[in-house]
């Protein structure tokens, strides 16, 4: 039996930060009262923010395994009631693959095909900010990881105009430039943690 090979040190780091995001999320959700709350996405109440999340994480395993999106898509399986508990189990899924997928290999998303790497620095980002998300519609702590704020800025600051242009984030709001890192990354993806509740 040959043993997994050692990963590289970037590829470990961000494994390392992809499970402390999963659990400031998972913190979180297990903090949720009102399903039915309004959160900083506009379009999303906390239910739906949470099963967004969890169902990002249902398509990594499968995409790891080399799926295209129109393969993965028909072995996903609805959501259950409890989504504290979806969250534990899709949660361990995806961490699971992250360690097993070779961070070189190619991953087929909607939009491109990209290095395994690449895709879960786009996963933690994306976690980071719903994290936030989350935190704020439950009244929650919404301090996050510096750690993590720190990587996911390395990601998502070179894409500052690409976010904009993208639509999946609202218009950047601005903020000084002597703003805690957290206040700016947000800002970046149209939130504003200056703005009381």
């Amino acid at each position: 039996m040959t043993a997994a090979p050692t990963p590289k040190p970037e590829a470990s780091a961000w494994l390392r930060l992809q499970e402390r995001a999963h659990r400031e999320f998972a913190a979180r959700v297990a903090a949720v009262t009102d399903w039915s709350a309004p959160t900083p996405d506009t379009e999303w109440n906390v239910a739906q923010l949470v099963s967004h999340v969890i169902e990002e994480q249902q398509w990594v395993p499968w995409l790891l395994s080399g799926l295209t999106t129109r393969q993965a898509k028909g072995r996903l399986r609805p959501l259950g009631g409890d989504l504290l508990q979806e969250w534990r189990l899709y949660s361990l899924a995806a961490t699971t693959a992250w360690h097993d997928a070779e961070p070189d290999a190619e991953v087929n998303l909607s939009y491109d095909t990209v290095a395994v790497i690449d895709y879960l620095k786009e996963q933690v980002s994306d976690v980071t900010i719903h994290t936030w998300d989350l935190a704020r519609a439950i009244g929650a702590d919404e301090r996050l990881d510096t750690e993590l704020i720190e990587a996911v800025w390395t990601v998502f600051e070179p894409q500052r105009d690409t976010l904009e242009a993208s639509g999946l984030y609202a218009p950047s709001v601005p903020v000084p430039e002597d703003a805690p890192l957290q206040s700016r990354l947000l800002a970046l993806t149209g939130r504003d943690d200056r703005v009381a509740v």
